[in-house]
């Protein structure tokens, strides 16, 4: 049965991206929670060539998503489908060990997988000229490969993470998304299973989908 919330749930995102971070922008893991969760929600997208100055009283860095709920305002994405998992046993489980192992998982993506990962975007994206990153991206690739090593044991021959699909596998496929340009992943054949089993969720397409639509495909003049 559907979560239904006593406040209407609105996500800021933004106008318009370039297009190699659309269906990137981290709005979509709040979509893909609230879709998981079955929580109805809107939309206020805001321009991403010119941040409203008083935004950043909301979002101390000016990024997406921001969550506003009644009373309740939040920024960080993992903070906000934390929140939204903990009133939904479709992302938390209700058993309290079950529960705080799911919750080891979204911590777990976020800080011992992602960071990593959004380096070597960096170092292959961003900074793919630079001589700094040439040197840099060996010893980080077998960084990451070995991290991925010790990932793919912990999940063994499970679906998910902890057995059944929670908040922490939500964040996880998120996070292993940063490796989409390379082909690391596909090295660990179990993991690259694993995150595909994820993003085939109805909920995961709902998510995508409902950012495609919104972003304007031109860049908006500066106002």
């Amino acid at each position: 049965m559907p979560v239904i919330s006593e406040s209407p749930i609105e996500i800021v995102t933004l106008d318009w991206v370039p297009d190699f971070a659309r269906g990137y922008v981290r709005d979509y893991r709040v979509r893909w929670a609230l879709e998981e969760a079955g929580i109805d929600y809107r939309t206020d997208p805001i321009s991403t060539v010119d941040r409203p100055a008083e935004y950043f009283a909301e979002q101390p860095f000016g990024q997406v998503p921001a969550y506003r709920e009644g009373e309740v305002r939040m920024f960080e994405s993992g903070a906000i489908v934390l929140h939204i998992a903990e009133r939904s046993e479709a992302l938390l489980p209700s058993d309290p060990a079950a529960r705080a192992r799911a919750q080891c998982w979204m911590f777990a993506a976020m800080n011992s997988i992602e960071p990593m990962l959004l380096e070597l975007t960096n170092v292959d994206v961003f900074a793919r000229d630079e001589q700094w990153a040439k040197l840099r991206r060996p010893s980080l690739v077998a960084t990451i490969d070995k991290r991925l090593g010790h990932l793919a044991t912990a999940l063994g021959d499970r679906d998910y993470l902890e057995g059944r699909f929670t908040a922490g596998d939500l964040l996880m496929a998120s996070a292993l998304r940063a490796l989409d340009h390379t082909d690391l992943l596909a090295e660990h054949p179990a993991l690259a299973a694993y995150q595909q089993r994820c993003l085939a969720r109805p909920a995961f397409a709902a998510a995508i989908a409902a950012q495609l639509e919104e972003l304007r495909t031109e860049m908006p003049e500066p106002a």
